[in-house]
Order: structure tokens, then sequence, then C-alpha cells
């Protein structure tokens, strides 16, 4: 039975939610603050998440539990507009709806979003090892082998080559990529996306001014060439 959380401070539309999901089969556990909640995430299966929360609001708790998870988070927030909308799926979270919602509706983009997260989650068990032409990338546990040999790539490095290898044969700017690796609401400047590719390339290119990976195409970007 999977287990779902719903971070809401409002008694009555918590209810609501939880009779639901309930009814549907699900295990479902209130919380009416962001710190208990965020508690409460960590060994969850689904989190639908207020917004406008007493403490710690939802945009701080979804930007600290995707620190430590991956589950889907559905937002459920009475703030309609677009600027909300798009921090909250930056941030990582996978769907956002408005109140007042529709019960029936919620089940369903619950149903769904498990079901494709049980799809996901069981491919990367199978597929954990992304390798191309002697380049190996162990996604589990965050390592790299060229021809064998292990480099010492740092975090930020490794998740710029991730996402590389994930999407291959397609130009990112560093603009893009710094958007997707750091986040939307990283400060700091898309410069650094150069710098960490010349480090990639220097632990993983034969010849690191002829890289024969991560490619450089003039005036648009960076791709992964397989």
């Amino acid at each position: 039975m999977s287990r779902i959380v719903i971070i809401e401070d409002d008694a009555e539309i918590a209810a609501l939610e939880r009779d639901y999901l309930q009814i549907a089969g699900f295990e479902v556990e209130l919380a009416e603050d962001g710190i208990s909640g965020l508690e409460a995430a960590k060994t969850a299966d689904l989190v639908v998440l207020d917004i406008m929360l007493p403490g710690v609001d939802g945009f701080a708790v979804l930007r600290e539990l995707r620190e430590i998870s991956d589950i889907p988070v559905i937002i459920l927030s009475a703030r309609g507009e677009d600027i909300d909308k798009i921090r909250g799926l930056g941030l990582g979270a996978d769907d956002y709806m408005h109140k007042p919602f529709s019960p029936g509706e919620l089940v369903a983009r619950v149903q769904a979003h498990l079901a494709r997260f049980e799809r996901l989650t069981s491919k990367a068990k199978k597929t954990k090892l992304l390798t191309v032409r002697g380049l190996e990338l162990d996604r589990d546990d965050m390592r790299v082998y060229v021809h064998g040999a292990e480099c010492n790539l740092t975090p930020k490095e490794f998740d710029i080559l991730l996402f590389l290898m994930e999407n291959p044969n397609r130009v990112f700017s560093k603009e893009d990529l710094f958007e997707r690796v750091w986040g939307l609401e990283s400060l700091g400047d898309s410069d650094t996306v150069v710098v960490h590719v010349r480090r990639i390339r220097e632990k993983i290119e034969p010849e690191p001014q002829n890289p024969q990976y991560i490619e450089t195409v003039w005036g648009a970007g960076y791709r992964f060439r397989i």
C-alpha cells in the first residue's frame, strides 16, 4: 500500500483529501506545518503539498525534500499565479493543482504519478550504468570510468556529465545546463558551466582539445555525442 503524506494547515481540506485517498486504497498521514511535514515525507511514497504553511512554507519544504528524495510531489495551493507555478515546478514539483479542486482529479493524479515513478525507478534499476565508447557512468555509486580507469569528478561535474549522457545528441546552452544542474533558485553565473565542462574534459577526454564525448556547438552550447 502506497503511503501519501498531505502537508496542509487547513484541517477541512486535509480531511477531504485524506478521505478520498483512503477510499482509493492509500495509507495517508496528515501534517499541518512544514517542519513535521518534511519529517513525515522522508518515508512517504508521494507528497501533496500546500504552499502557504505556518513557519516554513511549501517552497522551503520542497527544496529540502529534493535534496534527499525524488518521490513525486503534487503542489495543491490557492496561489494560482504563474510565478508560483513556475517556481514550484522549477524546485522539483511534479504537478501543480489549484484550489478549489476536484478530489476525484487529485486521486487520479496521485495514481498517475505513482505509476509513472514506479516505471521510472524500475527502469533506472535495470540501467544504472551508462556506457559510451569506453566511458562508463554508474548512477548509483556516482562513479565514472574511462576504459576501466576511474575518474574523480566533483558532484557538480558528475551531474553535468550524467545529464548530458542521459540526453545524448541534444544541444544545451550553458544557461540550460546551469538551470538543469544548479536549479532555478541558485545564485551564480552560468559561465561556471564553461569551467566545469573544461574540467570534465580534462578528466575523461583522451585529448581535451579535441573532445570525442562532450562537443562544443559554437554559438549554441554543448552536446554529448554517441
